[in-house]
């Protein structure tokens, strides 16, 4: 009887394959980020350049550089430009977030909407603006605390079985249940001023865009990053799972830690800006993989998310002639569906690794 024997693979082939998907992994990514850079640009140039009043380039130039062009100085550098930077920053920075959350818990649909972290930051600004008639820099900093103490409630509840995947997701359900229940009852005590003074803090609007909040959300962007960077390579191990991530070497919980707490500032601080945006992090994170070749990564995500918000924003400030629509109504529209798209399609067991 015969018996046919297969030779071992070449080390040298096995090597230039795995050199190979890498190089097309590095092109498709780069291409990606380029594309994407590109269509962010314009859309920030088009929201500010365009709509009910036009400026040109030269003249948009000139206004940076100082110079006072009547009429068309106070609409652009305190409106239009504003907008769009708090449009752009917060599209960033929920995109990130989304990426972040989704690929630690290996679930699409553990974005901060979905288990909470946007709900406390809305539960935080109106306690404060409902129960102690807080104004000013006072409530975003109260949004800042919701974020960060529903986080930390959500982490506790979860940590004593595992804090990946669905248990942590369905803590922060309960979690954001039980908010937007305390937010309801507290808008239906008081009176329609502060009612209305506390709706940006449930739907997320760019309206309200001033520099101040540009310079907190800027600020809270810059502190955010070097945990971003520096957690950046630990996030990409973490999909493999707990125990080939700890036999890696990795402190899993640690980690997990660290992350969340980034996440919480990506999110808690555009959410304390501009209001809880509906669920651009939840869209961000699986349109990026899905442009991307089914790899995560941050980079694309927060591209997604400004390309989202700016085009939204822009929609929704001509969608209905004479009225700007809120840009959180729009982006709740258009997430609704999207998720229940990704409970349809989403096969079982399947994880954001």
């Amino acid at each position: 009887m015969l018996t046919s024997t297969a030779s071992p693979p070449d080390p040298a082939d096995v090597h230039a394959r795995i050199a190979a998907v890498r190089r097309a992994g590095r092109r498709r990514w780069a291409l990606v980020t380029g594309g994407l850079t590109v269509l962010v640009v314009g859309l920030f140039l088009c929201r500010v350049l365009l709509g009910d009043y036009t400026v040109t380039v030269p003249d948009f130039l000139r206004l940076l550089a100082g110079e006072n062009i009547p009429g068309a100085r106070f609409i652009v550098m305190e409106s239009k430009l504003p907008r769009a930077l708090m449009g752009l920053l917060t599209g960033l920075s929920f995109g990130a977030a989304g990426a972040v959350f989704q690929t630690m818990l290996r679930n699409p649909l553990a974005s901060p909407d979905i288990i909470g972290i946007s709900l406390g930051s809305s539960a935080g600004a109106v306690i404060a603006i409902v129960t102690f008639s807080a104004a000013g820099a006072l409530v975003p900093v109260a949004a800042l605390t919701g974020a960060l103490v529903v986080a930390l409630t959500i982490f506790a509840l979860s940590r004593r079985q595992s804090t990946a995947g669905i248990r942590m997701v369905l803590v922060g359900i309960g979690v954001a249940a039980l908010l937007q229940a305390v937010i309801v009852y507290l808008l239906s005590r008081t009176d329609v001023y502060r009612a209305n003074d506390a709706l940006q803090w449930i739907i997320g609007s760019l309206n309200g865009a001033t520099w101040e909040r540009l310079t907190l959300l800027g600020l809270g962007l810059v502190l955010a990053t070097p945990g971003l960077i520096a957690f950046g390579r630990r996030l990409q191990i973490l999909p493999l799972g707990d125990d080939l991530a700890a036999g890696l070497g990795l402190n899993v919980a640690r980690t997990r830690l660290g992350l969340l707490v980034v996440g919480v500032a990506l999110t808690a601080f555009p959410t304390a800006a501009a209001g809880p945006i509906a669920f651009i992090a939840l869209l961000s994170g699986p349109i990026a993989r899905r442009l991307n070749a089914g790899r995560a990564t941050i980079v694309v995500a927060a591209l997604v998310g400004a390309a989202i918000v700016l085009a939204a924003d822009y929609a929704a400030a001509y969608l209905i002639p004479g009225s700007v629509v809120p840009v959180g109504v729009l982006t709740g529209g258009l997430g609704a569906p999207f998720m229940l798209w990704l409970l349809l399609t989403r096969r079982t067991g399947e994880s954001e690794g």
